[in-house]
């Protein structure tokens, strides 16, 4: 269990605030990178973000390269 999961209480589901404290970045950033990935679920007007969706599109960022890390 990561970090993260122990500080939601096991929250599959947040919203757009919440999502950017967790992960340190702004709410516009935030929304941008869950609008990006599709996590987004909208229910009347509140919006929710799936942190499942959100660390599989983060993977797709990582960097494997070994010249970035010299």
């Amino acid at each position: 269990m990561d970090s993260r999961t122990k500080k939601t209480n096991n929250k599959r589901f947040v919203r757009y605030s919440e999502g950017a404290d967790m992960y340190s970045m702004s709410v516009s950033k935030f929304m941008q990178l869950a609008k990006d990935a599709r996590a987004c679920y909208k229910v009347n007007q509140l919006v929710l973000v799936n942190l499942d969706i959100i660390d599989e599109y983060l993977e797709t960022f990582h960097i494997v390269d070994d010249e970035f890390y010299k």
